[in-house]
């Protein structure tokens, strides 16, 4: 702002010295073609005008006379800012402080909406919001797929008293088109964060500040070393949460933690600090400084690679301290890292599907790798784990009636009954998590009718009697474990079962991985079936997840592609005893087993008439979800906790410290 100022007043000064220099000109023009004696006159009206401003003086052609008679000339301007350079100067440092603050305010509000990409809106609080309306306009007639729409979120306060144990407001997605609009209301829920901490009430050991096994191998490894750790950015989602918690492991187990963060988008900002992490700012190259004198470096994404490679030409040596734990499972991805693989100490990948797909692709592309890649698997982080029961002590039987009590408390102000099956997703809103996909069978679910896809493949009854005879098979296998008298409605609903009413609950609202054209695509479906929106359910992305998870009946992950990475969110609702319904590829396969943990169905269109059936099954068999949901619980149990994690992570730490 200096430096603006000091601009500003020179501009002044030349300006001024420009006014003096035309003056000057003028009087010389004037001493050639007058005679002496006006000129006199002139220089004796001048000297009057200073000694007395109220005389006037009779020369038609003075210029002191012009300056009197014209109030508002630019002649009297040019004498007023001549002999006020100091009050000028002022005006202009004010001016331009002024349009400063002004462009700065613009600019932060700019990053504030781009920061929340999908639905674009800010929580200002972690108070409960409890099911708030929203509004979403379309056009009268029908918005068809190649309509454009244009969806903004926008805050409206409502009208009314505003309840103590409430706080309302509105929030109102928006779809023109050709200026026509039509109201339909869609409830955007949560977070219960404060909810949440109320019932479960966790210690600050639960909550995920760390308690280490100081005995354990991978305490030894790291105890008193110096850690840097890469976030490629601060969404809530896989990459970022998994590198915060191995933050917050490390430091309790002694190490000393250092995070560079690439992108500060996203919510995790106040979590670090919460938890004591120290962030550093990607300048110039003051992380490269930081990193060169740590132990290790691990980098916690493929969008990484343009740091490591610059990292690697500012210090050559540092090629030998760097894990690139990589959680991406497109050919994007290995085609934007692929020239900084092989100059990296370790990679290291989430499951063995991701791990045999990176090896292939580096193959086709003659990249020899330093070291073999590790593949460790994620983990249910400590305050999920405690949330659900997981971890066997004197308390658990108490925090399993605190879990009842909270799921109970959620759906209650969701509006929820027991006849109703809620299925969630909380999965970033885009292409590749499929959730367009999933509304389709659930539209035919909810109508109740039978499925219709245009792009039904031929050999699609093929692939469908395959999973249906596969599910049959292993009832049989169920019914003996059911020793409730009501087993035998397992298989149909027609012995006097109620069939349950379907539910769906979104997320993640405002995360930075959403897609806007793809959340577009998502509200015309929805405009275009009012039965299924009134179903419909959305809400934020948070942290806060185990009352989301305590509420819900089922989880779908429904990745498309080459399917899912891992799926952190998938171990973290079998945690809490949830069916899963997921794609049959990537990560999603390795972990649920299909009719013992959840049920599969193929990738793309061609695997919504299985997602269909396996959906209406669930609705109609709450003891087979129920056996579903507990045989998943046991495996994270036994596969996917904290230690089991590191556990494999010693092997990476062996080599590369």
């Amino acid at each position: 702002m200096q430096k603006h100022s000091i601009k500003n007043y020179n501009i002044a000064f030349i300006y001024n010295h420009s006014i003096d220099s035309v003056s000057k000109r003028k009087k010389e023009f004037m001493h050639v073609t007058h005679s002496s004696n006006q000129m006199e006159e002139c220089n004796n009206s001048r000297g009057e005008l200073q000694s007395s401003s109220s005389r006037s003086i009779p020369q038609q052609h003075s210029p002191s006379l012009r300056r009197r008679e014209s109030k508002g000339s630019s002649n009297a301007s040019f004498s007023w800012i001549g002999s006020n350079r100091l009050v000028l100067c002022l005006i202009l440092v004010t001016l331009w402080a002024y349009l400063g603050f002004f462009v700065q305010s613009k600019w932060d509000q700019y990053e504030k909406e781009q920061e929340l990409k999908g639905f674009d809106f800010h929580l200002k609080n972690h108070q409960d919001s409890v099911v708030q309306k929203s509004s979403l306009f379309v056009d009268n007639e029908k918005v068809g797929v190649n309509n454009l729409v244009d969806v903004v979120l926008a805050k409206k306060r409502e009208n009314g008293n505003i309840s103590s144990r409430k706080r309302k407001s509105r929030r109102f997605l928006r779809s023109k088109v050709h200026g026509k609009e039509k109201e339909l209301e869609i409830p955007l829920v949560g977070p219960f964060d404060s909810m949440e901490d109320k019932i479960l009430k966790l210690s600050t050991n639960e909550k995920g500040c760390g308690k280490c096994d100081k005995k354990s191998e991978f305490a030894k490894l790291v105890m008193s070393k110096s850690f840097v750790l890469i976030f490629h950015e601060l969404s809530m989602t896989g990459a970022p949460l998994s590198m915060m918690e191995l933050a917050t492991e490390l430091m309790s187990c002694g190490a000393n933690v250092s995070a560079v963060v690439l992108s500060r988008k996203g919510g995790l900002m106040q979590e670090l600090v919460r938890r004591e992490i120290k962030v550093i700012d990607d300048k110039v190259d003051h992380s490269f400084k930081t990193s060169m004198n740590a132990d290790l470096v691990i980098a916690g994404s493929a969008v990484c690679a343009s740091w490591i490679e610059q990292y690697i030409e500012y210090f050559p040596a540092a090629a030998n301290q760097v894990v690139w734990w990589i959680m991406e499972n497109r050919r994007e991805y290995f085609d934007r890292s692929k020239d900084v693989l092989n100059k990296v100490k370790m990679l290291v990948f989430l499951s063995e599907s991701q791990s045999k797909k990176w090896q292939k692709w580096c193959e086709e592309e003659s990249i020899t790798l330093r070291f073999q890649p590790v593949h460790v698997p994620l983990s249910v982080n400590d305050e999920l784990a405690f949330s659900a029961g997981l971890y066997s002590s004197s308390d658990t039987e108490k925090m399993n009636e605190k879990r009842k009590l909270l799921r109970k408390s959620v759906r209650r102000e969701l509006g929820l009954n027991d006849n109703d099956m809620l299925v969630i997703s909380l999965s970033s809103i885009n292409p590749g998590k499929g959730q367009l996909l999933f509304l389709e069978p659930a539209k035919s679910v909810l109508e109740n009718e039978s499925f219709e896809d245009d792009y039904k493949m031929q050999n699609s009854s093929k692939v469908e009697d395959i999973y249906t005879l596969a599910r049959r098979h292993h009832l049989r296998k169920l019914l003996p474990m059911m020793k409730d008298s009501n087993s035998k409605r397992v298989l149909s609903n027609n012995n006097g079962e109620m069939k349950q009413s379907l539910k769906i609950l979104i997320g993640s609202v405002g995360s930075k991985s959403n897609k806007v054209e793809y959340v577009k695509s998502i509200l015309r479906f929805l405009s275009q079936h009012s039965n299924l929106s009134k179903s419909v359910l959305w809400t934020p992305s948070t942290t806060h997840v185990a009352s989301l998870y305590s509420a819900a009946d089922v989880y779908v992950i429904n990745s498309q592609g080459l399917g899912e990475t891992f799926g952190r969110v998938t171990i973290e609702a079998m945690a809490f005893g949830l069916p899963v319904l997921g794609t049959d590829g990537g990560g999603t396969k390795e972990i649920v087993e299909h009719n013992v943990s959840g049920l599969l169905h193929p990738i793309r269109r061609k695997g919504n008439h299985v997602l269909a059936q396996n959906l209406e099954f669930l609705l109609e068999n709450r003891l087979a979800r129920e056996q579903m949901g507990m045989n998943g619980r046991k495996k994270v149990q036994r596969m996917y906790l904290k230690e089991h994690m590191y556990s494999k992570f010693v092997e990476v730490l062996v080599t590369c410290l």
